[in-house]
């Protein structure tokens, strides 16, 4: 390879190079002076410093070899003495010099080695490209052509790229051939050793709302918002849409003349059914809303553990048509409004209500040593425990019919001696079970919990920081096609929220020593640092 053959023709090569691969001509140029570099090494002795320059205007092509001056030379190939330098330069001093070295010809080995060099820079550049020009289009809805398919895996040509669907991230029975043409979701790009892996979906929640972003032109102005998506991709979708202008109707925009508009996405989707739900910031309004069209009686809800339990009436089928078909549509409705939701027939809630006044009735009469009567008043008022008794302002107590403030008093006095006792029992049993005193110091933790943790074994508070929430509280296994299976906790679920859970969790690896109050404030959600088996 003569390099000073042609002066242009290093330009040449380089504006070739930049324009078929989308990359700069300065990346270029520098990956060919460092190969021409690593070839007149070859020449010149491997620890030589040398260095090779090209004039990007001209294409003039200047080799050097860089010298360190040295008082004392202790490697001849890369170090020159003080006096010697000074002999060529009178004003040479303990430094760096630079020899000028004639242009070479290159043979054949040497010739392969610098363009296997030039290649190597220019993948690497590429793939910087590459991954520069995709990450930041995580979100966006891209057109490619299917260049292969490996192992279930469908690789998209983008153009300026390859992406890969993974074969759970395609819509079941979905077949794609080399040179079908699709359409998917960037939901993650990420910089590999072999180069920037792009992730593309077809089953992500929002690969829909995007959708819906180019056929509904009122999506796109920002007039009409998606604010929850939830998918059974290639069965069944719910979406979630409010306008803000009073004169636009969402779902009507979403659905579009004679259905044109959520048909088009429908047919992306491989006839995906999609139910377009008006959003409410009233939570129980838009679980109504969401699980229709089965008809809601009455909601309940419980804010602290967000959960809600809708009452459907006993006639039609009601409760058939709020669960779904292996419970789909009830499924998709919790993960819409991000709560759970537990159904119910009429009669079931009257049922239930039922047996929890005859418990409340119960444990009134056990645990206050009073009769019937009383127990059934108390049950009645709303109480459902001895410590809500114990607390609630006597007057309240007194306020109801039939009770005086002496009775409202002595009922009190009841509930705390009961309670007092309760507590000196079961703090003879955690000590039985020998959990540490020094458990009883993390936030949140009962005498009730302490005598569940001995019980499993939990015994330090090191045993607690190493607990992961699934384990305090359970968590629910959803396969595809059944029903879910629930797993219970060392905790009752009625006992402790999953938040306070991770909190408690947390708390006590603060306790322990393993992270600082600093650290744990840092952390947006305790729940992003422990364990979630929820599937």
């Amino acid at each position: 390879m003569a390099v000073s053959a042609n002066k242009l023709e290093l330009l040449q090569i380089a504006d070739a190079v930049a324009r078929e691969k989308s990359i700069d001509r300065g990346i270029v140029i520098a990956a060919m002076e460092d190969a021409i570099a690593k070839a007149a090494r070859a020449r010149y002795g491997s620890e030589t410093d040398v260095h090779a320059e090209i004039d990007a205007k001209k294409g003039e092509l200047r080799l050097s070899r860089h010298m360190l001056v040295v008082e004392q030379v202790e490697n001849s190939s890369n170090q020159i003495s003080l006096a010697d330098a000074q002999r060529a330069n009178p004003g040479a001093q303990v430094d760096t010099i630079a020899d000028t070295l004639p242009p070479l010809e290159y043979g054949r080995i040497a010739a392969q080695s610098a363009k296997q060099v030039i290649v190597q820079k220019v993948r690497e550049a590429e793939r910087d490209r590459q991954y520069q020009e995709f990450k930041d289009r995580i979100g966006d809805i891209v057109n490619g052509v299917v260049k292969r398919v490996e192992y279930g895996s469908v690789i998209v040509d983008l153009g300026r790229g390859e992406a890969i669907i993974r074969r759970d991230e395609m819509l079941p029975r979905e077949v794609f051939r080399n040179g079908d043409r699709v359409r998917a979701y960037i939901f993650d790009v990420r910089r590999e050793t072999r180069g920037p892996q792009i992730f593309l979906s077809r089953t992500h929640p929002q690969f829909m709302a995007k959708l819906f972003a180019q056929e509904v032109p009122e999506i796109y102005d920002g007039i009409v918002e998606i604010k929850a998506v939830a998918r059974d991709p290639g069965s069944r979708a719910k979406i979630g849409v409010i306008s803000r202008d009073s004169s636009v109707d969402p779902v009507g925009a979403c659905v579009g003349m004679r259905g044109s508009r959520v048909q088009a996405v429908v047919n992306e989707l491989q006839g995906e059914k999609i139910d377009i739900i008006p959003w409410s910031p009233d939570i129980a309004t838009f679980v109504v809303n969401a699980l229709a069209p089965a008809e809601v009686a009455k909601v309940v809800i419980d804010e602290d553990r967000e959960r809600i339990e809708v009452v459907v009436p006993d006639t039609n089928n009601q409760l058939s048509l709020a669960i779904g078909r292996r419970g789909q549509n009830v499924r998709l409705a919790s993960q819409l409004t991000g709560w759970d939701i537990d159904i119910l027939t009429e009669q079931e809630e009257s049922e239930r209500r039922q047996a929890d006044f005859e418990n409340s009735t119960r444990v009134f009469m056990e645990a206050l040593n009073v009769d019937e009567v009383v127990g059934q008043l108390l049950a009645s008022e709303g109480f459902t425990s001895v410590e809500e008794l114990a607390l609630v302002d006597a007057k309240e107590l007194a306020g109801i019919e039939g009770f005086d403030e002496e009775t409202a008093n002595e009922l009190q006095s009841r509930a705390r001696e009961y309670l007092e006792q309760l507590e000196t029992e079961l703090e003879n049993k955690r000590k039985e079970l020998g959990v540490d005193d020094a458990l009883k110091t993390v936030p949140g933790v009962t005498s009730k919990m302490l005598v569940k943790f001995g019980e499993n074994d939990i015994k330090s508070v090191e045993d607690l920081a190493g607990c992961a929430t699934d384990d305090l509280v359970g968590w629910t296994e959803r396969k595809e096609g059944g029903e879910p299976t629930k797993f219970p906790g060392i905790l009752d679920a009625n006992e402790i929220s999953r938040d306070d859970a991770e909190r408690m969790i947390m708390q006590a690896r603060v306790i322990a020593g393993w992270i600082t109050e600093a650290e744990l404030a840092k952390q947006p959600e305790a729940a992003e640092t422990t364990e979630d088996q929820t599937a």
